[in-house]
């Protein structure tokens, strides 16, 4: 299979319009020269050991959940480890590719997995993700009669981008035109130059924002209402299996016992701070968060997991290794890498 059908199913899985804005992700390392892509390497990091392992099961496509490439690069060297990374692929011509906060955001994707591990609950989005589409306004105004109107639009179709606007009229009883225009944002200037040469409409303009649509089920972290409630020191238990963990870190919210119920939980994978504040939940799940962090969320009552950044992730590859072999079926093989683990470790 080549590289651009992989690519076209890791979108229909995962659409990287999902990702925020400051992220990077997609196509991170492109061949020079095109070949057939026979083995998928699936890794949470990109490091030299997993590098590595890709040369050594001769690797097409290496995705690393984690960007490997984030910041802009001046050179490339043998003295930073990611720019060595980034030159090791090149040279073997191994395609690199990052989903990275698309794999948070989907419905089903890894915060979904993350908060399945506490059991089954009514799940919402704490941060909605909406359509990416082209952002637009709505201009309101009136027009005295249908000669104005009629001058206004010759105007209008000399704007680049004209054949998208979308214009509905109503005739008032007294022959005038209440008008209802929307166009792409990019356009918003160079329509109000036009209306505000006209009297009556720059009198009347009104111009508001389209909000785009919500789309159900993406966006970041989860906030889960348990079917069944349980014990701290059972969640605890809970996430320690799902995570395939020996040991994770607790902090006890105030007035909290590791008997105490736990009947809402809000999860954000990897460093899940700044989405978590302010969610009221009685447990909090991520990989990290800051020491101000968690002490806040424990003034409040919330008991904090944490589990290290990469060890809320990781178990997710599994899942969508599944997902991509259904899409790929039998032509391409899906490998897990055995190399990638969190850098932290309790000694």
């Amino acid at each position: 299979m080549d590289l651009k059908k992989v690519l076209d199913v890791l979108e229909q899985l995962a659409p990287l319009s999902l990702a925020e804005p400051w992220d990077n992700v997609g196509l991170l390392v492109e061949p020079s020269k095109p070949r057939p892509i026979k083995t998928i390497l699936l890794t949470n990091d990109l490091t030299a050991a997993v590098m590595d392992e890709a040369a050594m099961i001769n690797c097409d496509l290496i995705i690393s959940y984690h960007p490997p490439l984030f910041r802009p690069f001046k050179r490339l060297v043998q003295k930073d480890w990611k720019q060595k990374l980034a030159v090791r692929a090149i040279e073997g011509g191994i395609a690199v590719f990052s989903p990275h906060t698309s794999w948070d955001s989907i419905k089903g994707g890894l915060n979904d997995w993350l908060v399945e591990g506490m059991g089954s609950g009514q799940v919402s989005v704490l941060r909605q993700a909406y359509s990416s589409a082209q952002d637009k306004h709505r201009l309101e105004f009136s027009l005295l009669n249908d000669e104005e109107l009629d001058s206004l639009l010759a105007q209008l179709r000399c704007i680049e981008g004209s054949e998208t606007f979308q214009l509905s009229t109503v005739k008032n009883e007294v022959g005038g035109q209440q008008v209802n225009l929307t166009c792409p944002s990019s356009a918003l200037t160079a329509v109000v130059q036009n209306l505000v040469s006209n009297q009556h409409a720059s009198k009347s303009l009104n111009v508001t924002q389209v909000q785009q649509p919500p789309l159900l089920g993406c966006g970041q972290g989860r906030l889960s209402v348990l079917h069944e409630p349980a014990a701290l020191a059972v969640a605890v238990q809970k996430m320690k299996t799902h995570l395939g963990l020996p040991h994770l870190r607790l902090a006890l919210g105030d007035q909290q016992t590791l008997e105490s119920m736990v009947k809402t939980v809000a999860v954000c994978a990897g460093s899940g701070g700044s989405v978590l504040q302010g969610s009221k939940a009685d447990l909090y799940i991520t990989g990290e968060m800051s020491h101000h962090e968690v002490l806040d969320a424990v003034a409040k009552g919330t008991s904090v997991i944490l589990s290290d950044h990469s060890n809320s992730e990781r178990g997710y590859l599994s899942v969508f290794k599944e997902k991509l072999m259904e899409k790929l079926g039998h032509t391409v093989s899906v490998v897990i890498s055995e190399s990638d683990r969190d850098p932290l470790q309790v000694v």
